[in-house]
């Protein structure tokens, strides 16, 4: 979206953070629920879906395959699932938007089918590796033709699809997703390794709509020939919009925030893990389960941060919330220093290389290396960083604002809207001081 509207934030310090944040659903279960329930049998009922940019396009590439969804209320679809053979084909290309997880999933889900199918996006999605998922599914018979590896990608229809063995050379929960999708349509058994544990998602819908599946941390195995029945599905709320707050509330004085119901599935809470061990003050309270998935709410308190040498074993389990923790680092005292973090490079923008150039230019210290960074604390001054239409890199400075010594304005902010529409209002509400910049 970076090249279509244009949409530039400013963020300033403030006094204290306060309030009860109710964030949006979880945007990795939204995708999920709406792929199960369209292809299952029965009429499946999503509440607390995530109404973004993101995952309307992955309904909408679902209602043009012959799926008919019924959006009663924001964040409620009623889903008329049309069984596993029944999705039918579409004469135009599919459109995922900026949806990387749409688009991988789908390429998983298409490639059992019938018919043939091209998947397209955005500027920023088109520039964003697709072979991680392509080389593995060709290996199960598919067929998906790509412009070296990057989309559009044309899914060939027709392809006899059988089970396979595959050990992941770097851990993906989009690309396990992607093979245990195709799976389903696949002759005999699809089993996944895993060098570290990704988040079970999938695993945990696909048992939840009657699939039957074993899977335990870093392994997943399922048979084709089976079928998925309509179950209803509560989203829970999405732990990486709740990152955002988290470390706004741990580094502004004064502050604390309630954050309720929040997913808390343990492939997806490294940020939590790696706060704590910086001195932060997160509480859980009223521990729950919904839909096979534990949630609870999250009550932060300003605390004092201090650097720490990241475990890599919580990288796989935080990939999505890197920017926020590059945030935390800059204002704790002393180092931190981040490794085992190269799939950062490859998200919706280079990740490690964007996030250094904007730090620098409000006077972080940062050190870029190939996997991840070197960060020393200090203070952090004014100035202007650009998001290159990375959503969660536009929310992180945005975070950074508030402790800085002056404005910080934030270019490029409008794809925050594919995974949190909102934003700016609900963190004004708690006290940010948020504005359009220009």
């Amino acid at each position: 979206m970076s090249g279509a509207t244009r949409l530039d934030w400013s963020s300033r310090s403030v006094g204290s953070l306060q309030g009860n944040i109710v964030v949006p659903g979880d945007k990795s279960v939204s995708h999920r629920s709406m792929m199960l329930s369209a292809i299952a049998e029965g009429t499946s009922h999503i509440r607390g879906f995530l109404e973004g940019e993101d995952t309307r396009a992955t309904a909408a590439v679902l209602a043009q395959l012959g799926v008919s969804i019924e959006a009663p209320s924001a964040g409620e679809r009623i889903v008329h699932g049309v069984g596993l053979h029944g999705l039918r084909s579409s004469d135009k290309p599919l459109d995922c938007g900026n949806a990387g997880t749409g688009m991988r999933l789908l390429a998983g889900l298409l490639a059992g089918q019938r018919f043939d199918s091209t998947l397209i996006g955005d500027e920023s999605l088109s520039k964003r590796p697709m072979r991680r998922v392509t080389d593995p599914l060709a290996k199960m018979g598919a067929q998906i033709d790509s412009q070296d590896g990057l989309p559009p990608l044309h899914v060939r229809g027709g392809r006899s699809l059988h089970g396979i063995r595959y050990e992941l050379p770097v851990a993906s929960a989009q690309v396990k997703s992607a093979l245990l999708l195709a799976g389903l349509y696949a002759q005999g058994a699809t089993e996944v390794i895993e060098p570290h544990p990704t988040r079970d998602y999938t695993e945990r819908m696909l048992a939840a709509f009657g699939w039957p599946i074993t899977f335990s941390p870093g392994h997943a195995k399922l048979e084709g020939g089976h079928r998925l029945r309509a179950t209803d599905v509560v989203v829970p709320a999405d732990f990486s919009s709740a990152a955002f707050f988290l470390v706004a509330a741990c580094i502004v004085p004064g502050s604390e925030l309630r954050l309720p119901a929040v997913g808390l599935n343990p492939r997806r809470t490294g940020l939590l893990e790696a706060l704590r061990l910086m001195g932060a003050d997160i509480r859980i309270e009223n521990r729950a389960e919904s839909g096979g998935e534990a949630i609870g709410d999250l009550i932060v308190r300003h605390a004092p941060l201090h650097g720490i040498e990241l475990p890599q074993m919580l990288v796989p389990d935080m990939i999505d919330e890197f920017p926020a923790l590059f945030i935390a680092a800059a204002v704790a005292k002393g180092r931190t220093v981040i490794r085992g973090a190269a799939e950062l490079r490859v998200k919706e923008s280079d990740r490690i290389a964007t996030m250094a150039a904007g730090m620098r230019a409000l006077g972080v210290q940062i050190e870029e290396t190939p996997d991840g960074a070197i960060i020393d604390g200090g203070p952090i001054g004014a100035g202007a960083v650009d998001a290159h239409g990375d959503h969660r890199i536009a929310m992180s400075f945005c975070v950074a604002g508030l402790v800085a010594k002056g404005e910080v304005t934030i270019r490029d902010c409008a794809n925050v809207a594919t995974s949190f529409p909102g934003f700016l209002e609900l963190a004004n509400g708690c006290g940010f001081a948020l504005k359009l910049a220009g």
